[in-house]
């Protein structure tokens, strides 16, 4: 990779090939230059009048902005003005001068940054900072520059100095491996892994897309074997879903998801994966294919290498996060029905109070169906009975069979909910470790850690199951099932209001609620539906239907307050 890569949406600087300690060395890096060039131009699109009434005559020489930058770093304004005539157009206006300043140190702010470290640096790279000091040092650098440059304009020190975040959002060391020999996936030889992340939270990214449409199809073809990927354009980052080792291969335009995966996900931190062969492989965001069904986003179980893989081409229709979390979902759920076990997309706690009591607690329902927010509400409910309250999943778990009895397993560390469904004041609690997407729109999201991957794959004995329904408003909090055609008439139906998470609308009906492996798997599906529930049943286990309400005006929050209540009455028992 080179100096530097930028997008509509961002940059990457790769501190490998330049890592600027000083201030000159900044100022005359190509990718501040670049940066500078991408403001005019946003400048000179919108008319503004920086552009109309002060830079349009040296549109076409931003060298002379930086070379008066330069001066700024040691003389005032006023030194400039009087001595050094060349800049007599620039400095002629100082407000100007100090607004157009002003405005690119935000238009800069507002890219999305990020920054690689190839581990095996070049000479004249990064060889003077640490990777973990990488982002802390280039920030500081940042602010020291726009700090300087703009109090010698004023021609007057701040009075409030604000510690922002003027460097790089995140940092990510790179590693070599190789893994792969055979084709296709010799293919993907030479793409770094991501080692390490360094990230400076809140994170906030905007995507082209705020919703997830459609299901994910399987194809009798392995996908990578009409592909070809430039190792320079693509990152690939090691995660467990679940158990399910993933090396999930994102083109750089999208590097922001891989950051919010670090939040959502774990991330594998063997030594080495020379040699390792994952269980699945998702290419996120492939060079489209002529010929090819360019917008279908599909999988593929290779049965000889027992590899699950998942292949989106790039574009802008599928520039949304749940197209990267659920595909993995997808293809951790396949591999877990094919080896008898069944996937569930709900939410699991297990919960201990101060009296001793300790139970687990599954809700069952697709997105929107109120599963995460009747549990945070038991949270608060019960919050000075509480010991501990683990989350074992908040969107996917499975269901295995361990000694005749049923146990909940995780897959995920982290949770990927909806602002708008969230009690007041939620999201500002959790700033310091957030990555916020898209906040000021329809479906805003927040992905953060929320469990440890030891706790969620522990495994934890189920005692009450119960199906979400948002849709239906009565004073009821559950209705219990007690045979298993109760139970599988209303699980299978999978019916919910759908609540602007997707382009669905009104009430919608998903096999299982489960769009991510049980649909594509029914049959199956339906053999581990008889089993597990079967089991739940003989043990006595509470089954049953909660009312959410969360799809009913006015109720979003009364409806699983509701719940909540009802909850903590079975769990202090």
């Amino acid at each position: 990779m080179k100096e530097y890569y930028f997008s509509d949406r961002g940059i990457i600087l790769n501190f490998s090939t330049k890592f600027c300690i000083t201030e000159a060395e900044l100022l005359n890096s190509e990718s501040f230059k670049k940066v500078l060039t991408k403001y005019v131009g946003s400048l000179k699109k919108r008319g503004h009048y920086l552009y109309t009434d002060y830079l349009v005559k040296i549109s076409r020489n931003t060298d002379l902005l930086v070379d008066l930058y330069k001066m700024l770093i040691c003389f005032s304004y006023d030194e400039i003005l009087n001595e050094h005539f060349k800049y007599e157009l620039l400095t002629s206006k100082r407000e100007y001068l100090y607004n157009f300043t002003e405005g690119l140190y935000d238009y800069w702010r507002r890219l999305e940054r990020f920054a690689v470290v190839e581990s095996k640096s070049r000479v004249d790279g990064f060889e003077n900072a640490s990777f973990s000091d990488a982002t802390e040092e280039f920030s500081s650098l940042v602010l020291k520059v726009y700090r300087r440059i703009a109090e010698n304009i004023l021609n007057e020190k701040f009075h409030v100095y604000r510690q922002l975040p003027a460097g790089i959002n995140a940092t990510v060391l790179l590693e070599q491996v190789e893994w792969a020999k055979k084709a296709p996936y010799d293919r993907l030889k030479g793409i770094g892994f991501i080692n390490s992340i360094s990230l400076r939270p809140p994170f906030i990214s905007y995507t082209k897309k705020n919703k997830r449409d459609g299901f994910f199809e399987e194809t009798n073809l392995n996908p990578l074997e009409n592909i070809k990927l430039t190792k320079n354009n693509y990152v690939c980052f090691p995660v467990k879903v679940g158990t399910s080792l993933a090396y999930v291969y994102l083109h750089k335009d999208y590097l922001g998801h891989a950051i919010a995966l670090s939040n959502l996900f774990q991330m594998d931190t063997r030594p080495s994966f020379d040699g390792v062969k994952p269980d699945l492989i998702y290419v996120y965001g492939a060079p489209r294919v002529e010929g090819m069904d360019n917008k279908a986003i599909k999988f593929y179980h290779d049965q000889t290498e027992d590899i699950y893989v998942g292949l989106a081409y790039y574009g802008d229709d599928i520039d949304y996060f749940g197209y990267l979390k659920k595909m993995l979902l997808t293809l951790h759920n396949v591999r877990m029905i094919n080896q008898g076990y069944l996937p569930i997309h709900g939410a699991c706690v297990n919960i201990s109070l101060k009296n001793g009591k300790n139970k687990t607690v599954v809700i069952i329902g697709d997105s929107g169906a109120g599963k995460s927010e009747s549990l945070e509400a038991l949270r608060t409910l019960l919050s000075d009975n509480i010991n501990e309250m683990k989350t074992i999943f908040d969107d996917m778990g499975t269901f295995k069979l361990k000694d005749g009895k049923v146990f909940a397993y995780g897959t995920e560390i982290g949770a990927f909910v909806r602002l708008d469904d969230l009690e007041n004041g939620y999201a500002m609690k959790e700033m310091d470790r957030a990555i916020f997407m898209n906040p000021d729109k329809t479906n805003s999201r927040l992905v953060m850690p929320v469990s440890t991957y030891n706790d969620i794959i522990r495994g934890y004995n189920v005692d009450m199951v119960l199906y979400a329904n948002n849709y239906t408003n009565t004073d009821r909090e559950i209705k219990e099932f007690n045979t298993l055609e109760e139970c599988l008439e209303t699980f299978k139906s999978g019916k919910r209001f759908a609540k602007g998470t997707t382009t669905e609308s009104g009430i919608v009906e998903s096999y299982f609620a489960n769009p991510f492996g049980p649909h594509q798997r029914q049959a199956q599906t339906d053999r581990l539906l008889d089993t597990y529930f079967n089991v739940l049943l003989h043990q006595g286990k509470v089954i049953g239907e909660i009312y959410t309400k969360l799809g009913v005006p006015g109720m979003e929050q009364k409806g699983p307050e509701s719940v909540a209540r009802f909850l903590s009455e079975f769990i202090k028992k």
